[in-house]
């Protein structure tokens, strides 16, 4: 569940997997702000551009499955930030989530993770002890991070990947769905395969 009132920046699929993770918990979600989008979305008003004075005691969900996205909004957004973590999740008391992040339906984190700001950890992520997840990171479904696994800022962790124990994985890296990661990964490449391997860089 998420803290007090809510809005939503963005109106995308990944949008509708984050309201509708709020509203099954109960949560209070007033509106939702992506400047492609009016009208209304699950009974939830969509009201087009984000208007920084709409409710100033509310807080913000960036709810964007683009990892750079959601960071430029992020930077750009003036009320505080809520956290999610859904009633399905399996969150250790001595994990730490940080402000921003969706912990989304089926998520087990374990004792002393520590996962960072507008971090999303999908539908069904595995995420074991003694992890480092930096911030904006996308933990895709299904995917499995085995103990003392760090992953740098922005990176994409895909759908039913698994990282093997005390692996590091650079920043604004691209892991491929299905991928097992056996060997550390540097920065902005992309890798995929059993075991993984680096495919190209990303230029940004």
């Amino acid at each position: 569940m998420a803290e007090k009132k809510i809005i939503l920046q963005g109106g995308g699929e990944h949008a509708r997997v984050v309201l509708d993770a709020l509203l099954s918990d109960k949560s209070e979600v007033l509106a939702l702000f992506d400047p492609k989008y009016n009208g209304h979305l699950f009974g939830i008003p969509q009201l087009g551009k984000y208007d920084p004075g709409f409710e100033t005691d509310a807080l913000v969900i960036v709810a964007i499955g683009n990892n750079k996205i959601r960071k430029e909004v992020a930077a750009k957004t003036k009320h505080n930030f809520a956290r999610l973590i859904h009633s399905t999740a399996i969150v250790s008391p001595f994990a730490e989530i940080g402000n921003g992040s969706m912990v989304l339906h089926g998520v087990i984190i374990q004792a002393q993770t520590r996962i960072g700001n507008h971090v999303i950890v999908n539908t069904g992520a595995r995420v074991d002890h003694d992890c480092l997840i930096d911030n904006y990171v996308h933990l895709a479904p299904g995917c499995v991070l085995c103990g003392t696994v760090q992953v740098g800022e922005g990176t994409l962790v895909g759908a039913g990947s698994t990282v093997l124990p005390g692996i590091k994985i650079g920043s604004w890296s691209v892991i491929g769905a299905g991928s097992v990661v056996t060997k550390n990964i540097p920065d902005g490449v992309v890798v995929a395969g059993n075991p993984a391997k680096i495919l190209n860089c990303i230029n940004e």
